[in-house]
Parts: structure tokens; sequence; C-alpha cells
């Protein structure tokens, strides 16, 4: 069974960091992009970042670029965001996503205070 399981979300005040993590299990981490996803209340769902299979190619969206790190390790089928100079606008339920078959983890809250 295909399993997707974020952590690393909470509370931080603007400025701040926090790690996201996305460990998979139950198909072949490395040979599937992934992705990072946001939603904030009343908002649609957006592509944060995206990352290749093997990690060499990497696409961010204009607002988190400079900040936001995506990252993977094929070795622990782990795929990673790292936030940076976290601002409120910030604040949303992130998830991760295999970019083959679509299946979505549960997520994570973020939440940037001023």
């Amino acid at each position: 069974e295909l399993q997707l399981v974020e952590s690393g979300g909470g509370l931080v005040q603007a400025g701040g960091s926090l790690r996201l993590s996305c460990a998979a299990s139950g198909f072949t981490f490395s040979t599937y992009p992934m992705s990072w996803h946001r939603q904030a209340p009343g908002k649609e769902r957006e592509l944060v970042a995206d990352i290749s299979s093997a990690g060499n190619s990497r696409n961010y969206a204009d607002s988190v670029k400079g900040r936001f790190t995506i990252s993977r390790d094929n070795a622990k089928n782990t795929v990673y965001l790292q936030m940076n100079s976290l601002k409120p606008e910030d604040t949303a339920v992130y998830y991760c996503k295999e970019d083959i078959w679509n299946y979505w983890g549960q997520g994570t809250q973020v939440t940037v205070s001023s």
C-alpha cells in the first residue's frame, strides 16, 4: 500500500525556519518525482516545489524561491522541504505528493505568527 506521511509542521514566528519531512512507503521511491503543495484557508491548493526522481532537477513557486529548498534522500525514502525566512502568508497545510499516480499525504499544518 502506497503511503506518504508528512511531519515537521508547527507554529513558528515570522523569520523562523521549519523542515518538513515526507516518509514514503509502498512504492519504489527512487523512481518517482515528488512535490510539495500547500493550501491556505479559503484558497486553492498550490504547488510549492517539485523534485525529480534523482534529485537533480528542482522547481519552485515564485513566492518561495530563495527561501525554501526541496531535497530528497532516496536511501531513506524521504523528501524534505526546508523553509527559511518564513512569513505569515506561508501559513497553510503542507502536503507531499508523488507525481506519477498523484497520491497525496495527509498534510501537516504550518502556522507562522507575525
